[in-house]
């Protein structure tokens, strides 16, 4: 996707992008920069932010990396406790770490299981919980405020194997609509973002070989989505006017399919 938005219509914003390290987090951070917010990339790979950093600085903006596993609840709340302290409190919170691991469920890796639920749901939720008072102090001195959420076309797509991890999408997408009758009539746009195929490193996690060539074909025969076209996404979501909320997006390459 070409750049749609251009100066910087997110000046004076402070971003938190989770799952920041690499794909869709990295580009989302670095396209949020460019356009005027200053932002904070966390993730558990501290040598991976610092590049996100590096880029963001050397393009002229302003960042910070925390390497924050967001399934420790108390070490996400010390990261909204620094980034107020730094730059005052975030009103753009793009909720986006998670990973996908498909089995057959009688295959029974319950640690797998266990894995996609304590990062995608309870990760996400832990941010929720610590950035959410910052968004609610946004919004009521009258800034924009934005709670955008990574879900998935799996939330909603049937797919043999994908049981848990769709499960984990399906929870974010719902979860979405229910925060919104609570949370818009304080002027917090919340939203989620449900993609289909990404070239990113996601899909390095899985090892079912199914899945894997499922995804190793679409890949191959199409012109699948780039993590600048989820960066430009989030970024036009959070520039237009406070008043309108573009509250789920689905993002599919033009030719899959599935």
């Amino acid at each position: 996707m070409s750049a749609l938005l251009s100066g910087s219509p997110l000046a004076g914003r402070v971003a938190v992008v989770s799952g920041a390290s690499s794909g869709m987090g990295a580009a989302t951070a670095e396209r949020l920069a460019r356009l005027g917010a200053t932002v904070v990339v966390l993730a558990r790979r501290k040598d991976k932010l610092e590049d996100v950093v590096k880029n963001i600085e050397s393009a002229g903006g302003t960042a910070l990396a925390l390497a924050v596993d967001v399934t420790d609840r108390d070490a996400v709340q010390t990261a909204a406790d620094q980034v107020a302290a730094r730059f005052g409190k975030a009103d753009l919170v793009f909720n986006n770490a998670g990973v996908q691991l498909i089995s057959g469920i009688e295959e029974l890796k319950v640690d797998d299981w266990q894995r996609q639920i304590d990062l995608n749901i309870s990760g996400l939720m832990n941010v929720i919980a610590a950035f959410l008072p910052h968004l609610t102090d946004s919004a009521a001195q009258g800034r924009p405020a934005d709670l955008i959420n990574t879900s998935s076309i799996a939330a909603t797509r049937i797919l043999a194997k994908f049981s848990i991890y769709s499960g984990t999408k399906a929870y974010i997408s719902h979860l979405t609509r229910l925060l919104r009758v609570e949370l818009g009539p304080k002027m917090v746009r919340v939203a989620t973002i449900e993609p289909g195929m990404v070239d990113t490193e996601l899909p390095d996690h899985v090892t079912d070989p199914d899945a894997s060539k499922l995804m190793a074909d679409l890949i191959h025969d199409i012109d699948c989505l780039q993590s600048a076209d989820i960066a430009e996404t989030v970024a036009f979501m959070a520039a237009v006017p406070r008043h309108v909320n573009l509250t789920e997006i689905t993002i599919m390459p033009t030719a899959q399919a599935i």
